[in-house]
């Protein structure tokens, strides 16, 4: 009985878009030729926790589907070759998962305001007390 899985592709964003659409092609056609799709969802490109190979940013893919072992290998061999691919994994769900949340709008990269009142505000937290406030 085919298990259910979540594939999420982390592509490199210095990487041609048209490189990018080959990659989730090639994702898709594979579940689809021994699987079963359940569900494919573009992400955008969002901010990393921490830097792979130098990029602060990836554009996420997330692809449900459910397969067979043999689906998961093909998947992994060529996922491990594809150029234009920072990371990907693949995880296997429990039974009564429920779907992947939407990503949320605010998480992607902060705007430049907002990054620099964050600095002011750490900055008026970190000065010495005393000084003006007699």
């Amino acid at each position: 009985m085919p298990e259910l899985y979540d594939l999420m592709l982390m592509l490199d964003p210095t990487a041609p878009e048209e490189r990018h659409t080959e990659i989730v092609g090639e994702a898709q056609s594979m579940i689809e030729s021994s699987g079963t799709l359940v569900g494919s969802h573009d992400w955008g490109t969002r901010r990393l926790a921490y830097e792979i190979d130098h990029r602060q940013d990836a554009g996420y893919h997330l692809f449900q589907f459910e397969g067979e072992a043999e689906l998961l290998e093909r998947l992994n061999h060529s996922l491990k070759i594809a150029d234009g691919l920072l990371r990907f994994r693949i995880i296997r769900l429990k039974p009564g998962s429920p779907p992947p949340p939407a990503p949320r709008a605010d998480s992607g990269r902060p705007r430049e305001e907002d990054a620099e009142g964050a600095v002011a505000a750490r900055a008026a937290a970190d000065a010495p007390p005393g000084r003006g406030s007699r």
